[in-house]
């Protein structure tokens, strides 16, 4: 159920978190500044519940919310898996792209978040508006920049069985409106955003209104 942050840097390589690469993960404070960030890996947000998923109590855990929680609104459940509510339509594009393609893309299927990828591997998460504010402050030739070039935006991934709470405020956290959901073998399964959320409570608040 683990949370993580790939810190700003170039699409080369992998910028997944160490945890799906089977290397060391160090623990750090959810919401308060905590020990140097080093460049070269990830942190993870919350290691007690990553030492829980290798142990395979994250199952337990799944099985026991669907059997106790399944009445109640989503958005008011004690633990919500990211796995409920999260879009499986993801698009991508490799580093090697223009913003130009990039945005076409977007364009063509009506979203406003890209996985980059380079060489199979998970290396960025974009979003229309640092798009556009790239392209902003980068006039001259900007549309034909390829994004292998440029220093992309920090990342949240999470697992399938992370608590859609905890997500929620790490993102506020980190100011950022979306996080990849990224499977046991280090591959995006999933996107989840802020406009997920507002769905999943105003979804909540109807039901309050029904009854």
């Amino acid at each position: 159920m683990s949370i993580f942050v790939s810190e700003p840097g170039r699409p080369i390589g992998t910028r997944l978190p160490e945890a799906f690469r089977a290397r060391r993960v160090n623990d750090v404070t959810e919401l308060t500044e905590g020990h140097a960030i080093n460049p070269s890996h990830s942190e993870a947000t919350d290691a007690e519940f990553q030492q829980a998923a290798n142990s395979g109590r994250h199952h337990r855990a799944l099985e026991e919310y669907g059997a106790t929680a399944a009445a109640e609104p989503r958005a008011e459940r004690a633990y919500l898996p990211v796995s409920m509510i999260c879009s499986p339509a993801l698009y991508s594009v490799p580093a090697t792209a223009t913003i130009s393609n990039a945005m076409a893309l977007m364009e063509e299927h009506g979203v406003h978040h890209l996985v980059i990828t380079a060489e199979d591997n998970i290396a960025g998460l974009v979003d229309l508006r640092w798009l556009l504010d790239w392209l902003h402050r980068n006039r001259a030739n900007a549309f034909d920049q390829n994004l292998v070039h440029m220093e992309l935006p920090a990342f949240l991934t999470a697992s399938p069985e992370t608590d859609a709470h905890q997500l929620a405020r790490l993102m506020l956290a980190h100011q950022l409106n979306a996080a990849l959901v990224v499977d046991p073998n280090g591959k995006a399964s999933g996107i989840v955003t802020s406009t997920d959320y507002l769905r999943l409570y105003a979804s909540a608040s109807r039901h309050e209104g029904a009854v």
